[in-house]
């Protein structure tokens, strides 16, 4: 059960987000083997002022096309997963909708399958 927030710049149209979204997505099933029914995605666009990120962190290029992407999911996937799950998203967007691989941000947020209720106040994952 992944939850996953994409962060960019406002203007981009809607295929450019849609893109993102599908890309993502197909990493997460190929990669985690998260269900093809399984997508909770919301995208926030935030003007320059209110999107500040180093140019430069780590020896990466980013420009104003970076994209952060956030992902909430079950502390469940190895260390080769998550590697798998970068490359594969960035590649994916690589692919469509051309994103330069150095501005795909990602940051894995890793809960207890306990932390999710999907709707009438049940926890549906606790044991």
């Amino acid at each position: 059960m992944p939850l996953t927030r994409i962060a960019l710049r406002t203007g981009k149209p809607a295929e450019y987000r849609k893109a993102l979204t599908q890309g993502i997505q197909r990493a997460l099933i190929d990669t985690c083997n998260v269900p093809a029914d399984d997508i909770f995605m919301l995208i926030n666009e935030h003007d320059e002022a209110n999107f500040v990120f180093d140019r430069q962190y780590l020896g990466v290029h980013r420009s104003d096309d970076l994209v952060v992407i956030q992902i909430t999911f079950n502390n469940t996937r190895t260390v080769e997963q998550k590697k798998a799950l970068y490359r594969q998203v960035a590649d994916n967007l690589a692919e469509s909708p051309g994103l330069r691989r150095e501005d795909v941000f990602i940051n894995l947020v890793e809960v207890l399958k306990e932390n999710w209720s999907f709707g009438n106040g049940i926890a549906q994952y606790a044991l």
